[in-house]
């Protein structure tokens, strides 16, 4: 795969994981009643926080490979299925266990200064699905510039496009209405099944010399 269509893919993949759309019913909905100005600081600090979080993890993922001593193989194979088991709950219209819950509502709603950090920041942006997505990535980059910079143009086209998203939430809650958010998560779904089945492959074609 050359470059452009490396950085191609890690976009895509970031993007669908990270699913700016599929959030903004849930960022609507937990900032109901805010002013402006909180709302606008509740969106920049939690996209701030969620690709600050990716970005660290991309950077610090291939240590943590040495750490404990697992390989990128078995890694995708651990993040392959994570990825479609998210993408088949949003295929069924859910949010998936690895994102938000009605707890997680529940505790944002009544500790609303902490909202930004939790629920929005994580899991519901930077999920265990969109660390496993870049440290899987940033792994197979392995020492080309271009490869490595490219997960990190990835976390910030993602984190643009989901301020855009979050920031027009409520004129595209009324816009697409419900069913429109539901459809566009089901595509965001389809394709990241596909990812999750491709990191399955690569990850057993990985170890299966070893085997």
């Amino acid at each position: 795969m050359n470059e452009l269509g490396f950085l191609l893919a890690v976009t895509a993949s970031t993007f669908a994981i990270v699913d700016p759309v599929g959030a903004v019913p849930f960022f609507v909905a937990l900032t109901d009643g805010f002013g402006e100005a909180d709302r606008a600081f509740v969106l920049r600090r939690a996209v701030l926080l969620s690709a600050g979080l990716l970005a660290g993890f991309a950077l610090f993922g291939r240590f943590l490979f040495f750490l404990f001593g697992f390989t990128l193989g078995a890694f995708e194979i651990a993040g392959g299925i994570l990825l479609f088991l998210v993408a088949y709950e949003m295929l069924h219209g859910k949010v998936g266990g690895t994102k938000l819950t009605d707890a997680d509502r529940e505790e944002a709603i009544a500790r609303r200064d902490e909202l930004s950090v939790f629920p929005l920041a994580i899991p519901l942006l930077a999920g265990p699905g969109a660390i496993s997505t870049v440290m899987i990535y940033e792994g197979t980059a392995g020492a080309d510039p271009l490869g490595i910079a490219s997960t990190f143009i990835a976390i910030g086209v993602t984190a643009a496009a989901t301020f855009l998203c979050l920031h027009f939430g409520v004129r595209i809650i009324r816009a697409l209405g419900r069913t429109g958010v539901m459809a566009t998560t089901r595509v965001m779904g389809l394709l990241l099944a596909a990812v999750g089945v491709q990191f399955v492959i690569n990850g057993v074609l990985a170890v299966a010399p070893h085997l």
